[in-house]
């Protein structure tokens, strides 16, 4: 491996560093058919918990042929990027030219200023070496357009960056620096999956993405100065503070690689190599996250714990409602035909008044009693007079009086409880006495008494 090479792969190690969100990048040359590409190239980004306005670093390098001199190639370079920059400015005057030019293209300026431009040492990153600032820095003018069919424009920005020798030299990379808000997006979710498991947001990250309306109509009219990327590494780098209390729940593509920071405490990096031979295609990468509380990292173990307890407690309670209600109904609704009598229940013998009229005093014997009405009554003896006892049938009947009847369909207004007693008196195997005792109670529903 040359070294060359290390120096890069050293430099992709140590940016895993940095900022967020952003949406897309074109840079320009300031004449046309460029002969030197981009690369290396590191677009880095840094998500803090707080979720505020991002710092966005791009960080690159040329690649200048063998046959051509950086002197005759030295040139100033410029970058449209999608989105309002703001909060990271450095002193100087705005370059009106730049807002002159877009003004002239029917767009309208927003702000203008100078965004930071550093060069950094390949070989001193490790070290917390400073940067070294490019003097003056990059200055830029934020604009949008207006009257149009489609209606007002998101804002861009058109950023010229100086030529500095650094630029060409391998052993540097040349740093901008953007803040810039709105680019974490939340994903929409109910209450339960906010509450328990912390809000989702997506995040992306795009390189060559030239279809915003307010970008496309410059890429177009200087598409012949789009520097290429070269055969150097070029990443897009998204690091992730605070990693105990992320949860990444996806990445698009497949092929982004996560891993932890090796050089920045509780960090988590998701990057993607770009591939050069897409040429103006857009790449982007899109990160699912969110961060949780303490608390709703035990969400996991607490959640079915909870329902665990919830269903062991809840389950008597429940099943107690449903027969209160199964009660509820069968004491006021019957199913049946309508010329149905009301159906009774009964325990132990009941007799009618049709069978006791079978049971005539002087002629019906005991034979014929115990036919009619049953087999096992009880049997009460007069130890005084041989020959006379006294046969009792006892029975229960549980009586719903109707209300109203809609087909099959029967309402109950109450229910009757009936304690029936029949005793017959017997002399010498013949019927002496039949005497009946009724005794009615209101009950609230079909279910009798203890007796």
């Amino acid at each position: 491996m040359t070294l060359r090479w290390r120096a890069w792969l050293l430099a992709a190690l140590l940016i895993g560093g940095g900022a967020a969100p952003a949406e897309a990048q074109v840079f320009l040359a300031s004449r046309p058919h460029p002969d030197f590409a981009i690369g290396p190239l590191f677009i880095r980004a840094t998500v803090a918990p707080d979720l505020g306005p991002v710092l966005i670093d791009v960080l690159w390098s040329l690649e200048i042929p063998a046959t051509r001199s950086a002197l005759e190639l030295e040139q100033d370079l410029y970058l449209i990027w999608p989105g309002e920059v703001s909060g990271l400015t450095t002193p100087g005057d705005p370059d009106r030219a730049l807002a002159r030019y877009v003004e002239q293209r029917g767009f309208t300026a927003l702000s203008e200023g100078r965004l930071p431009l550093y060069a950094r040492s390949l070989y001193q990153m490790g070290h917390h070496q400073p940067p070294e600032p490019v003097g003056g820095g990059a200055p830029f003018v934020t604009f949008v357009q207006t009257g149009t069919a489609l209606g007002l424009t998101s804002p861009a920005t058109f950023i010229r960056i100086p030529w500095t020798p650094r630029v060409a030299n391998r052993a540097w990379l040349v740093d901008l620096q953007m803040r810039i808000g709105g680019l974490i997006k939340p994903r929409k979710a109910n209450w339960i999956e906010d509450a328990f498991w912390g809000k989702r947001h997506l995040f992306g990250l795009t390189y060559h993405d030239v279809r915003p309306r307010a970008v496309f109509p410059l890429y177009f009219e200087h598409r012949d100065r789009v520097i290429r990327l070269g055969e150097a590494p070029a990443e897009l780098i998204v690091n992730f503070a605070d990693a105990d209390h992320l949860k990444i729940d996806e990445v698009v593509p497949a092929s982004g690689r996560r891993q932890l920071s090796e050089s920045l405490e509780s960090t988590e990096v998701v990057s993607l190599f770009l591939d050069k031979s897409q040429g103006i295609t857009a790449q982007q990468l899109t990160v699912q996250f969110g961060y949780f509380s303490g608390l709703q990292a035990l969400a996991p173990v607490v959640i079915p714990l909870v329902f665990f307890i919830l269903g062991n407690l809840a389950g008597p309670l429940l099943q107690r409602l449903a027969r209160g209600a199964a009660r509820g109904v069968a004491a006021r609704v019957q199913l049946g035909r309508p010329r149905e009598h009301p159906r009774s229940r009964r325990t132990g013998v009941v007799l009618g008044r049709d069978l006791l009229a079978q049971v005539v005093p002087g002629q019906t014997r005991y034979d014929d009693v115990l036919r009619l009405c049953g087999p096992d009554p009880e049997r009460h003896e007069r130890l005084a007079t041989p020959g006379r006892e006294t046969l009792v049938y006892r029975g229960r009947r549980i009586v719903p009086q109707r209300n109203r009847t809609f087909g099959w369909l029967t309402t109950v207004s109450r229910w009757e409880l009936e304690d029936h007693t029949t005793e017959i008196e017997i002399e010498d195997g013949v019927v002496r006495d039949v005497q009946a005792h009724v005794r009615r109670t209101r009950l609230s529903g079909p279910e009798a008494p203890a007796s």
